[in-house]
């Protein structure tokens, strides 16, 4: 397996992570049994970045993490996520970024998690109502009471980057990128990130499946599968999204692998480390030989110019959820 320098504080990652969150929510059913065997599979070919948040159930994926690294923590990087409030029951509060639930809700992740300290801490979305220095001063506490090894930002703009930054270093930042959604390179994001060395994680590398060829119909989503309300998902946005899929495909096709790999590969050539999720370990594995494709400067050329900037019809979440991202 690759791996990833996330940062310039020492974090190295496998290339490729697993994105654990499907396994307890969002995507339909769920198998803990399954979910767990696809978890220490993962750990036997090289994969060391497990990505939750307390958000994820709320707390099942944590607790699921939790039991799946009982007796070998060591093996893996584990990052989670703070900044979203629930109760203890598991009601949502709302966006909160207050030192004093920075450091409540760490606690109870670190006992879902059965662990001492977290690898790689996430403040999952920017509570407009707290100043991001106050957030990240309370999460460089916890740094440096050796409950947190890094700190990380998710869905962030540039501006909200460099001032967390002055207060402590930021190992990473999490967005959505991949052929579908490339806006922090046109935002300012990527170049942001570059000019601090602060390393890029991507996560829906496959466009929440999209990419991997294997959606056909809006249908092929259980009830509760919340890309149901995804807008790319929807319409008009479906079809001319499955379009580009299928040339995406055809690249694929004649380089005999398979379209996630494609998509994946340009992903981690482009210095991400990617996090796709899955629950089965038939798809980790192929997304792990995803690891192993180079692509040449011909191939790169091909995926441009089917998937170019701005391909992707349709905005990335529903309305209500779009005024949470870039903050």
């Amino acid at each position: 397996m690759e791996l990833r320098t996330l940062g310039s504080q020492g974090l190295t990652v496998s290339a490729e992570g697993l994105g654990c969150m499907g396994m307890s929510a969002f995507y339909g059913s769920t198998d803990e049994a399954e979910s767990l065997a696809t978890i220490d599979r993962a750990l036997e070919l090289g994969v060391t970045l497990l990505d939750t948040a307390e958000s994820y159930g709320p707390f099942l994926n944590e607790q699921l993490l939790g039991k799946a690294l009982a007796g070998r923590r060591e093996q893996a990087v584990l990052a989670t996520k703070t900044g979203i409030e629930f109760t203890d029951d598991g009601t949502l509060v709302g966006h909160n970024g207050r030192p004093e639930y920075v450091r409540r809700s760490l606690e109870r992740s670190l006992r879902h998690l059965r662990t001492d300290h977290v690898d790689l801490y996430y403040l999952h979305r920017v509570d407009p109502q707290v100043p991001i220095e106050e957030t990240v001063g309370a999460m460089g506490e916890l740094v440096d009471a050796g409950k947190v090894r890094h700190i990380g930002l998710c869905e962030v703009a540039p501006r909200t980057i460099r001032r967390a930054h002055s207060v402590h270093p930021i190992t990473a930042v999490q967005t959505e990128y991949s052929l579908f959604e490339r806006g922090i390179e046109d935002d300012g994001v990527a170049a942001t990130l570059n000019e601090l060395e602060i390393g890029l994680v991507a996560y829906s590398p496959l466009g929440r499946g999209f990419l991997s060829g294997a959606i056909t119909s809006p249908d092929d989503f259980a009830a509760d599968d919340f890309r149901r309300t995804d807008p790319r998902f929807q319409g008009e946005n479906f079809a001319r999204n499955l379009a580009v899929v299928d040339e995406v495909r055809r690249i694929a096709t004649a380089k005999q692998v398979s379209p996630s790999q494609l998509a994946l590969a340009w992903v981690l050539h482009q210095g991400a480390a990617a996090i796709p999720g899955t629950k089965r370990r038939r798809y980790l594995e192929e997304n792990v030989a995803a690891t192993t494709v180079t692509l040449t400067e011909e191939e790169l050329a091909a995926i441009e110019a089917v998937a170019p900037r701005g391909v992707v019809s349709g905005d990335r979440y529903a309305p209500e959820l779009m005024g949470n991202l870039n903050g």
